[in-house]
């Protein structure tokens, strides 16, 4: 998850800065998708080994991941030569993905178990995730505010379609058992009020013209929709999980069942407030809805350990996310008309 989240957020703000839409950009884009692609078939097999007790069988996500960063180092020494203003910057972020590919290359190599893997793979994400600082510290790069924002508002309704396909699973499993009752209505209107729910609050924030007139808190922006994404796909991870338990597949209790939706809703509600908060301010109203969510959450793995079904638990879960929206569209809006105002922006322009 983090690998494609990262290659996504990287390629974003790249081409944001230095998209020039001509035949060679396409073509090295082509690259970086079949890069994705040999990533994702190296996750069954990856997750098998672990499973299974051997050493970690990672090589062919990291083979994927190396040749998604290559091509990006390509784009960044085509840049380099294209843009003289803001060539050591460009260089820099060039200078810095080859020095992690190759230890990349190291991990690809080295067929280590689990500990080492790590050790091995932390300083290289840390490498990773520092580089963008770093290069932007010699030159600016020109990237576009509202580029930003549609291209990170792209992958959250990807990271979305997650959770519907979740709630598909679920919906099924439950039919196939028991066949139309109320509790597939619950489980369905549940997994589809998920995904609506937080999507509605996602796009809630103006991020293009908050970004638009504070560049300086773009790394913040940048790095926090990491929590945001990976929530997200850990709610469509954690419908999944539910269908499992309803066909019987997983041996788990009810209360953990519902945890697995509750707490990446929990994360994402707090990662997305605290996003809003250091974008727009802090308020009263924001942190108490926000805690109001949480505690509605927590009681939704409450009821579960009190025997309540998991659709009911589900339903609660929804309720505490159409809880803030309502909230939100009766407060909400005035202050966040008022908190653009005072950085100069204008939404309705």
């Amino acid at each position: 998850m983090f690998a494609v989240m990262w290659a996504w957020i990287n390629f974003s703000w790249f081409a944001s800065a230095y998209d020039t839409d001509d035949w060679v950009f396409r073509v090295v884009t082509m690259v970086q998708m079949v890069g994705v692609l040999i990533l994702a078939m190296g996750i069954e097999p990856m997750f098998q080994s672990l499973d299974e007790g051997h050493r970690v069988d990672n090589s062919t996500m990291v083979l994927g991941y190396i040749i998604m960063r290559l091509a990006l180092v390509f784009q960044w020494l085509r840049a380099a030569k294209q843009d003289p203003e803001r060539r050591s910057a460009c260089l820099t972020y060039a200078k810095f993905l080859v020095v992690a590919q190759i230890g990349w290359v190291v991990v690809l190599i080295v067929h280590a178990d689990i500990l080492m893997n790590f050790l091995m793979a932390a300083p290289l994400f840390l490498l990773e995730m520092a580089t963008p600082t770093i290069a932007e510290r010699k030159a600016k790069t020109p990237w576009h505010a509202h580029h930003i924002a549609e291209r990170y508002g792209l992958l959250a309704i990807i990271a979305l379609g997650e959770c519907l396909i979740g709630a598909i699973e679920s919906l099924r499993a439950i039919v196939a058992l028991h066949g139309w009752s109320v509790d597939a209505a619950l489980v369905g209107l549940g997994g589809t009020g998920l995904a609506f729910g937080m999507w509605w609050i996602y796009f809630i924030l103006p991020a293009g013209h908050a970004l638009h007139h504070q560049r300086h808190r773009a790394f913040a922006f940048g790095y926090g929709h990491m929590f945001i994404f990976g929530s997200i796909a850990a709610t469509g991870g954690g419908l999944h999980v539910a269908a499992l338990f309803i066909d019987h597949a997983a041996l788990i209790s009810a209360t953990v069942v519902v945890a697995t939706i509750a707490v990446p809703v929990a994360l994402f509600k707090v990662a997305l407030s605290s996003l809003y908060g250091y974008l727009l301010g802090f308020d009263r109203a924001l942190l108490g809805v926000t805690a109001l969510v949480v505690v509605l959450l927590c009681g939704s793995v409450g009821l579960a350990a009190l025997d309540v079904s998991v659709p009911v638990c589900m339903m609660v879960i929804v309720a505490a996310l159409a809880l803030s929206i309502v909230i939100d569209e009766r407060r909400g809006a005035a202050r966040r008309e008022a908190a653009l105002e005072r950085l100069g922006a204008h939404p309705a322009t």
